[in-house]
């Protein structure tokens, strides 16, 4: 079956057809190293992991560049107001960004070029387009001349005077008109810079994902550019614009958006105390995996909002799965019986037609809730949980969900350990049945505060740890 994804370019949903398959080649706008990565950044990079390991999973060989950008007015103007180096900002950010990539269990992308270790291919890129006429020289820099490149707007579908009633003025710029952007910006006094023919300074913010796109991923037309809503005007359009007026070929066949993120309803700023980072989340949580599950019940065009109802909603729905694989360990040996499995075909090949029409992500979800249902029903029967066991942790591989936490006991709190449990379980069992309520509270009490979670089931006492 084929995979249709919405292209934002089209305003329509189509099939994906790769330039070379099995080869897909994706380019994601990735941080600014100037602060803390918000859970904003955090969807971003959850997003487009999932829809990389879909197409793996689908047999497409898919080559994955995710940039940094590690100079921009952000970065300088931040240095200035803590009055440190911008180099040692940079430094800290970066660490800080693959720390918080590892704490949600997301791997780095097959690339993750900087820019200030492409500046040389940008001041080429930028020189070309000049020689080519779409770019001109002033006292403050070198910018491209928007009105040159006939197809400006196409991506966001406004026309030049809707986009000149939206840009920002600056009343010292140079440009001949006001939508023309900087390619190269010339540095003020005590500015990082580097030298070019047009003077010292720095690239633009466009230029550089347009040149490290195409340098990485080796190709004028990339298969998907992705990113968010909130830089198709004007980030996405500028490259747009560079690398069609330098190559005269399409720059993406596919553009993929994912929705924005706010909190309580409001954009998330630190002026209104809303700013929850990576690291805030992790911190107040313990377990990415409640992060991803929340951002899973949201089709990823669309915008979701961050609440804590909606964290406890992912929590239990986390809680029902470590239920469930606390419960196939434990019942793994039982004596297989003679139900079909045909339910589970039926569950993946939703599960795949759910993600074969535009990644719908909560659609995928639902199918493994619908497994996790299933199981339940029929655990009792070594076959289908077995099958279901397999399933769930192909389900969880693209989706990222790490399942084997759910049963490694080497994640239990120091306070026990396996043996502790089941002996504390054994003593329960026993004050039960000899009717000591009292007792058998107690013991569910105390392996509580020792943060393990005791479901009593037909089959017997199942413990899993508290999330």
């Amino acid at each position: 079956m084929p995979i249709f994804t919405y292209n934002s370019l089209t305003r329509k949903k189509e099939e994906f057809k790769p330039l070379n398959p099995p080869q897909v080649n994706i380019y994601t706008c990735g941080v600014t190293v100037y602060d803390e990565s918000h859970i904003g950044h955090g969807r971003s990079l959850y997003i487009f992991d999932v829809i990389r390991r879909y197409f793996a999973y689908r047999k497409f060989k898919v080559n994955f560049v995710r940039n940094i950008t590690d100079i921009d007015d952000k970065i300088i103007n931040r240095a200035n107001e803590l009055k440190i180096n911008w180099q040692d900002l940079v430094k800290k950010y970066i660490e800080r960004y693959y720390q918080d990539l590892e704490s949600l269990g997301i791997p780095k992308a097959d690339y993750e070029p900087r820019a200030t270790e492409n500046i040389a291919d940008m001041i080429k890129y930028i020189g070309k387009l000049i020689d080519k006429g779409y770019a001109y020289v002033t006292d403050t820099g070198v910018y491209f001349s928007v009105r040159k490149f006939k197809d400006y707007g196409k991506l966001s579908g406004q026309s030049i005077d809707q986009m000149l009633s939206g840009v920002r003025k600056e009343p010292d710029e140079t440009k001949e008109d006001p939508l023309d952007f900087a390619l190269w910006k010339k540095s003020k006094p005590n500015e990082p810079s580097w030298e070019s023919p047009w003077g010292k300074g720095r690239p633009g913010w466009h230029i550089e994902c347009s040149v490290m796109s195409q340098k990485f991923l080796k190709t004028d037309t990339l298969d998907i550019h992705a990113g968010g809503r909130d830089l198709i005007f004007p980030h996405h359009e500028n490259e747009i614009a560079q690398a069609e007026t330098l190559t005269g070929k399409p720059f993406a066949k596919y553009w993929i958006h994912h929705g924005l993120l706010t909190i309580n309803g409001q954009k998330m700023a630190k002026s209104l105390g809303n700013f929850v980072t990576i690291k805030d989340f992790m911190d107040k949580y313990k377990d990415a995996d409640i992060l991803k599950l929340f951002f899973l019940s949201a089709h990823y065009s669309h915008p979701i909002d961050y609440n804590s109802e909606k964290i406890e909603e992912a929590k239990q729905a986390l809680e029902r799965i470590s239920i469930l694989m606390g419960k196939i360990e434990k019942f793994k040996d039982k004596k297989s019986g003679n139900k079909s499995i045909k339910d589970l075909e039926a569950i993946k090949n939703k599960f795949i037609q759910a993600m074969d029409d535009d990644f719908n992500m909560p659609e995928g979800l639902a199918c493994i809730f619908g497994l996790v249902s299933a199981t339940n029903k029929n655990i009792d029967d070594t076959e289908f949980v077995a099958t279901a066991r397999d399933l769930l942790f192909e389900f969880a591989g693209i989706f990222g969900l790490d399942l084997k936490k759910r049963i490694d006991s080497s994640n239990l709190p120091t306070s026990v350990t396996v043996f502790n449990i089941e002996e504390l379980i054994e003593k329960r069992n026993k004050a039960r049945k000899n009717g000591d309520f009292k007792e058998s509270d107690s013991i569910r009490k105390e392996l509580e505060e020792k943060g393990i979670i005791l479901e009593d089931t037909k089959e017997g006492t199942v413990w899993r740890r508290k999330l």
